[in-house]
């Protein structure tokens, strides 16, 4: 038994690991979501195309190779990287660029009456994105963001194919010295939906106090 809960001691490293990951990442993937979101809707094209070229270029390759790329080929070019930061980087990336599709779906979805309506009330285009069209988008944009942090907790094991000591990689070291798959692999499973569940309360939590609000935001 006390053998047990020194591995499970490991295990809930790793959790603290995969956690920070999860929450580092979603930070990256939701500024690379509504940068390159908002860009796709920009007037101007250089921005529409260096939008897109993010976009279908993280959507279009995989998070293994992107997650190689950032350990072992950016070290070439003078970028070294922790494991961490390796692991932060490919993942806010990948999801950000599947975000950034939201958030241009969202504001397309907002109706064209409200965009007439900030013209009418004189706002500038930025103006009426901001205190207009983003409030109402968002409201859109938050289950699907809730998908996409799930996402990308789930997606945080590719890390322990460069060591990272996350929730999976320790999983395989408690299999390793026990020999046992059990016990190990199900702590995790249970971890990973307990944890993909707090992501869902939190973002329905969020989703029912904006809904609240809104209608003070509408013109």
């Amino acid at each position: 038994m006390t053998q047990w809960s020194g591995y499970l001691g490991l295990i809930l490293q790793g959790a603290l690991v995969t956690i920070e990951l999860t929450l580092m990442g979603s930070v990256l993937a939701l500024i690379m979501a509504f940068l390159a979101g908002m860009g796709r809707v920009s007037r101007f094209l250089v921005v529409r195309a260096v939008s897109t070229t993010y976009i279908e270029f993280f959507r279009g390759t995989s998070i293994f190779v992107q997650l190689f790329w950032a350990y072992f080929v950016l070290p070439f070019a003078g970028l070294s990287l922790t494991p961490l930061q390796a692991g932060v980087l490919a993942l806010g990336l990948n999801v950000g660029a599947y975000a950034a599709e939201v958030v241009r779906g969202a504001i397309l979805s907002i109706g064209r009456e409200q965009y007439e309506a900030c013209t009418a009330l004189n706002l500038s285009r930025w103006q009426g994105m901001r205190h207009v069209i983003l409030p109402q988008a968002l409201l859109v944009m938050l289950p699907t963001f809730g998908n996409n942090a799930i996402e990308l907790l789930k997606a945080t094991s590719v890390v322990s194919l460069i060591s990272l000591a996350d929730l999976t990689f320790e999983a395989q070291v408690v299999r390793s010295q026990t020999g046992s798959t059990l016990m190990p692999f199900l702590s995790v499973l249970i971890i990973y939906f307990a944890l993909a569940l707090v992501i869902s309360w939190g973002v329905r939590t969020l989703e029912r106090r904006m809904a609240r609000g809104l209608d003070g935001v509408r013109v």
